[in-house]
């Protein structure tokens, strides 16, 4: 009679967030980060319209536009918010959406799905690159509106902490919807026609350049819909004197209801990024 040897034991699989994958998955990301860093500040088209297009918005319309439009609050320090928030829109969502479609199309993500790099790596990687030119973008755009336009630095730390938030959770909000919105472009070539017309129109719609009260009311509406509008509205909490307060549409600075529009986009979009995010274009893609 033939003894049945028993099979041996299969190795157990490694926990999904063991310490040692965690670390793998942080150190493969922080790499990926300074390659998607020397990527973008390579490009040279890239790093002049994402970080000195704002700069050239703040000169123009302060160079178009002058006088008071409260009692010591100045055109030029009413825009100054609006640009900050704009740069932040502008790195978050319009130049990760393209890039991401770019990569897409010319086939960079499959290849990147294809290798043993954990796929939260990448994401890692674009998160880092985000907040980088975030940071160099807002501190260029402070630098220059306090040397040239006697912008007021935030006042005390209370004020400072509202940059912060408003600041992160805005430019998360408008990431996470730049990469669910990379999968809609069917090419790269299509890329920019498809995603800066809602960049550039929200600009308009969202007190980032002009004066937000000035606009109809059926527009401040399909604005507030829209993070931008809020990232402006918090931001001017921060550099404008507490007595604007009194010229925004609801009389107030609603930080409360700031803080719900960013977290709330901030849930949406990620939503949308688990719905619709592709590695491979669609077989339609021209």
């Amino acid at each position: 009679m033939t003894a049945v040897t028993a099979a041996p034991p299969r190795p157990a699989a490694p926990a999904r967030f063991s310490p040692g994958r965690v670390k793998r998955i942080a150190r493969l990301g922080w790499r990926r980060g300074q390659l998607e860093l020397l990527q973008f500040f390579r490009g040279t088209e890239t790093v002049v319209f994402s970080l000195l297009f704002p700069v050239f918005a703040l000169i123009i319309f302060s160079s178009m536009f002058g006088g008071e439009i409260a009692p010591g609050v100045s055109y030029s320090d009413y825009l100054v918010p609006g640009v900050i928030a704009t740069g932040l829109m502008v790195t978050g969502f319009q130049t990760l959406a393209i890039s991401i479609a770019i990569e897409r199309d010319r086939g960079g993500l499959k290849r990147i799905a294809a290798t043993p790099m954990p796929r939260s790596a990448y994401f890692i990687g674009k998160v880092i690159m985000v907040l980088v030119t975030s940071i160099v973008e807002t501190a260029v755009l402070v630098a220059v509106s306090v040397l040239f336009y006697g912008t007021h630095l935030p006042r005390d730390g209370g004020a400072w902490w509202t940059f912060t938030w408003v600041s992160v959770l805005g430019v998360t909000a408008c990431a996470l919807c730049g990469i669910a919105l990379s999968s809609l472009p069917r090419n790269s070539r299509s890329a920019p026609a498809v995603v800066a017309p809602f960049a550039f129109v929200l600009q308009f719609i969202s007190g980032a350049a002009l004066v937000f009260t000035d606009l109809p009311p059926w527009l401040q509406h399909v604005a507030s819909i829209f993070p931008l509008k809020w990232m402006c509205q918090g931001l001017r909490s921060v550099f404008l004197p507490d007595s604007f307060a009194a010229h925004e549409a609801a009389h107030s600075w609603q930080l409360g209801w700031v803080a719900a529009a960013l977290v709330g986009w901030v849930v949406a979009g990620l939503v949308l990024c688990l719905l619709t995010f592709r590695w491979t274009k669609s077989r339609t893609g021209g």
